[in-house]
């Protein structure tokens, strides 16, 4: 079982929580261009390793941003669900290329009514970043893209707008 960790609106507020709910492909982070995973060298990192970059990451979100995410889990995954996937987030080897997913309601979307549901769930697929990249430093890299995108979508920004911004 994968770790996660729940944003509670305060900077250091992540602690380990279960991942075992399904999920729908709200807004989904797919592999960025390049050689096809399969021609690719892997970089691997323990799972211990992983969680604590997905946490700087979550860390590098200014404070005010940090507080003012609602409801939402960040959850490491080893591999996106089979339900999660198109036929667009498989590489020639027939693995999974999906990075993250976005799963739930944006704040902008929530009015003051918004209560007692189950939190968003951020997922971030280590197997297929780790298949990505080549390099350490790039596996890095790519995690605190990959949290920083998904994070954006909970606030409401769009792909389009990301790329725009630099962060695709």
């Amino acid at each position: 079982m994968s770790q996660a960790h729940q944003q509670d609106g305060n900077r250091g507020g992540n602690r380990p929580i279960d991942d075992g709910a399904d999920s729908s492909d709200d807004a989904a982070v797919p592999a960025p261009p390049g050689p096809p995973l399969a021609e690719q060298a892997s970089e691997r990192m323990s799972a211990q390793e992983f969680e604590d970059v997905v946490g700087d990451a979550l860390d590098r979100i200014p404070a005010d941003l940090a507080e003012a995410m609602d409801n939402v889990v960040v959850l490491v995954q080893d591999e996106p669900d089979p339900e999660m996937l198109t036929a667009e987030d498989y590489d020639e080897a027939g693995l999974p290329t999906l990075l993250g997913l976005y799963d739930g309601v944006p704040l902008t979307e929530r009015d003051e009514g918004w209560s007692m549901v189950l939190p968003d769930r951020i997922l971030i697929f280590r197997g297929p970043l780790e298949r990505w990249c080549t390099s350490r430093e790039e596996l890095v890299e790519e995690i605190i893209v990959t949290v920083i995108h998904e994070v954006a979508h909970h606030f409401g920004i769009p792909d389009e707008r990301l790329h725009e911004l630099g962060w695709e």
